[in-house]
């Protein structure tokens, strides 16, 4: 009788034998698929999820950064542009420049794909009494913003001012008792108050803007300008050294560039902390969800090993239990010349096929019971092309049944190295 008819026949008589160690090894299989596969469910999910909320925040961080370049732009010009002869000095003291540039300048600077600042804005400002109305006022010429060729189009900061109009500061105002509308006439020309400032408590509400062409034709400096005010740009070439070598380059060093440190030092320090928020937003997403894994890693950690361990001792208790009920077969078996390699044959071809029964069924079992678990989840379940694991199903068929050969090795040894006359005597 081959070893392959005594195993057959062995577990057509002892099916609850058999039954109970098959269901050992899937009780095992089972909880290391299912842990396994929710992990994977995890990993997915939170992938998923992951770059959602990622891309979300970026949006957001997007929409706060733009936020706080609109508040910041509201601080103004941040780099003035000034003629290289110009004496400093005397500059901050009169508070405008008094050494002229071309106005091609400005164009320059446009058409030359500069990065460093943006924004341009030529003007001609000087310090005036104004004859018709005695009044000591700053007269600022200004056009629109030089666009830059290589740039999207922006919201002027300082929108331009029409001809024939006149933009004057709140105090001028009320000293010269003019309102939006009513017309007034400086250095000789008739212009129409097309706006009136609200209170800005600084120089700005004794100054009078008229259009820069204008300007230049009222004080005798046809396309002259005294200064270019331009922003900076949030990048890492943008520093005041940066700037001043772009725009000295550009420029054949004709002008020297001087940066209002206040209002750069708080734009920049408003958009860095945009980004870092963002950064910490991100940074806390990931970690929680790092530390959610960490988590389901060290439940499996310690709960895995010990249902194999208890599984284990399952296996090997019913393997001693069949040798002893088996005593008399076994010296039987061996009274009729069946050699002890054979017994140990017949043992452990029958712990193979309880690994092999109970890792497919338990692979079934342990993956079933994640996908409803994994149902249950508010975001959603991942399905099972994302649980199916075909490298995790060939490892189960090939070590279970290694696993189940180990833990009925020393039982079949046991019986292989039985005696058949004491057996057969003691029966």
């Amino acid at each position: 009788m081959t070893v392959w008819r005594l195993v057959a026949k062995e577990l057509a008589y002892r099916k609850l034998n058999f039954g109970l160690a098959v269901l050992a090894v899937l009780v095992a299989a089972a909880c290391l698929v299912g842990e396994m596969a929710l992990l994977r469910a995890h990993d997915v999910r939170a992938e998923n999820l992951g770059a959602k909320k990622e891309a979300r925040t970026r949006d957001m961080v997007g929409r706060l950064e733009d936020d706080y370049r609109k508040i910041m732009t509201q601080l103004g010009y941040n780099v003035l542009v000034l003629p290289k002869g110009q004496d400093l000095g005397r500059f901050y003291a009169q508070g405008y420049a008094t050494e002229t540039m071309p106005e091609e300048y400005a164009r320059r600077l446009a058409d030359s794909r500069i990065i460093t600042v943006q924004h341009l804005l030529p003007s001609l400002q000087e310090k005036i009494e104004w004859p018709e109305r005695k009044f000591p006022i700053v007269l600022m010429g200004t056009r629109g913003e030089v666009p830059l060729g290589h740039r999207d189009p922006k919201k002027p900061l300082q929108p331009p001012v029409a001809k024939g109009t006149m933009v004057i500061g709140r105090v001028l105002g009320e000293q010269a008792g003019l309102r939006e509308g009513d017309q007034a006439v400086l250095l000789g020309k008739a212009f129409t108050v097309a706006k009136v400032h609200p209170l800005r408590g600084n120089e700005d509400d004794v100054t009078v803007w008229i259009d820069l062409a204008e300007a230049q034709m009222l004080l005798g400096k046809s396309g002259r300008i005294n200064a270019i005010l331009a922003l900076s740009c949030f990048c890492a070439e943008a520093t005041l050294d940066g700037t001043r070598k772009e725009i000295g380059d550009i420029l054949d060093h004709q002008v020297q560039v001087v940066e209002l440190a206040p209002q750069a030092a708080t734009r920049r320090a408003a958009r860095a902390r945009a980004a870092e928020h963002g950064e910490e937003a991100l940074a806390a997403e990931t970690a929680g969800r790092e530390q959610l894994r960490a988590e389901r890693e060290a439940f499996a950690a310690w709960i895995i090993p010990l249902v194999i361990a208890g599984c284990t001792v399952w296996v090997g208790l019913l393997a001693f239990s069949n040798v002893r009920e088996r005593r008399a077969e076994i010296g039987i078996l061996r009274a009729l010349g069946v050699r002890a390699s054979q017994i140990v044959s017949i043992f452990l071809v029958k712990s193979v096929l309880v690994g092999l029964a109970g890792a497919a069924l338990g692979y079934a079992v342990g993956l079933a019971v994640a996908l409803g678990w994994d149902a249950r989840d508010a975001a959603g379940a991942v399905g099972l092309a994302a649980l199916w694991c075909p490298g995790l199903l060939g490892a189960m068929l090939v070590l279970a049944p290694l696993w189940s050969a180990l833990a009925g090795l020393v039982p079949a040894v046991m019986a292989a190295g039985q005696d058949p006359a004491m057996v057969l005597r003691e029966e």
